[in-house]
């Protein structure tokens, strides 16, 4: 069977070695964790956590239930495209020694919007986010057309659509 995507939003308490708890939870079961974002909520009691794993869909609930195992969870809900936002952020440095380089980069960043950030005399670093298939088209561009010097992108996060909070019945 063909591994699909699984995007889980994890309500964890804020404390330390919850993450170590978490990656180790994955680790243990063999699933690898293909994104992960974390960061504290609007209750800073509470962190969330964004997980991205490739597995067969039989996996999802067992992996959703043995995250509910852990005392310091306290919510997980999957995350599907149709019922949730999600965004990743992408910061690039790109190859762009003279004027040319530079116009030519200027003219491909209008179309995706990306934001530029740092300009030096052979680089240009651009700040850009979005989806994360469109992140994709986008470093493919540049890599073929410029060259890519460095790159780091910090993975998917995601809140479900419509109103409410996932902390509200915590």
């Amino acid at each position: 069977m063909a591994e699909e995507k699984l995007v889980l939003s994890v309500l964890v308490d804020n404390v330390s070695g919850v993450l170590q708890r978490v990656a180790g939870l994955f680790s243990r079961r063999g699933y690898n964790i293909s994104s992960l974002t974390v960061s504290e909520t609007e209750d800073p009691a509470f962190s969330r956590m964004t997980i991205e794993s490739y597995t067969e869909p039989e996996n999802f609930r067992q992996i959703k239930a043995q995250l509910l195992k852990l005392e310091i969870v306290k919510k997980v809900a999957e995350l599907t495209d149709d019922k949730s936002v999600s965004s990743e952020l992408l910061l690039i440095k790109v190859s762009a020694a003279g004027v040319e380089k530079k116009n030519a980069l200027l003219a491909l960043n209008m179309r995706y919007g990306a934001r530029v950030l740092d300009v030096s005399m052979t680089t240009m670093t651009l700040e850009f986010t979005g989806a994360g298939s469109t992140i994709d088209m986008f470093v493919e561009e540049i890599e073929s057309s410029f060259g890519i010097v460095e790159l780091a992108r910090t993975g998917i996060t995601s809140l479900e659509r419509g109103e409410g909070s996932f902390t509200d019945d915590i």
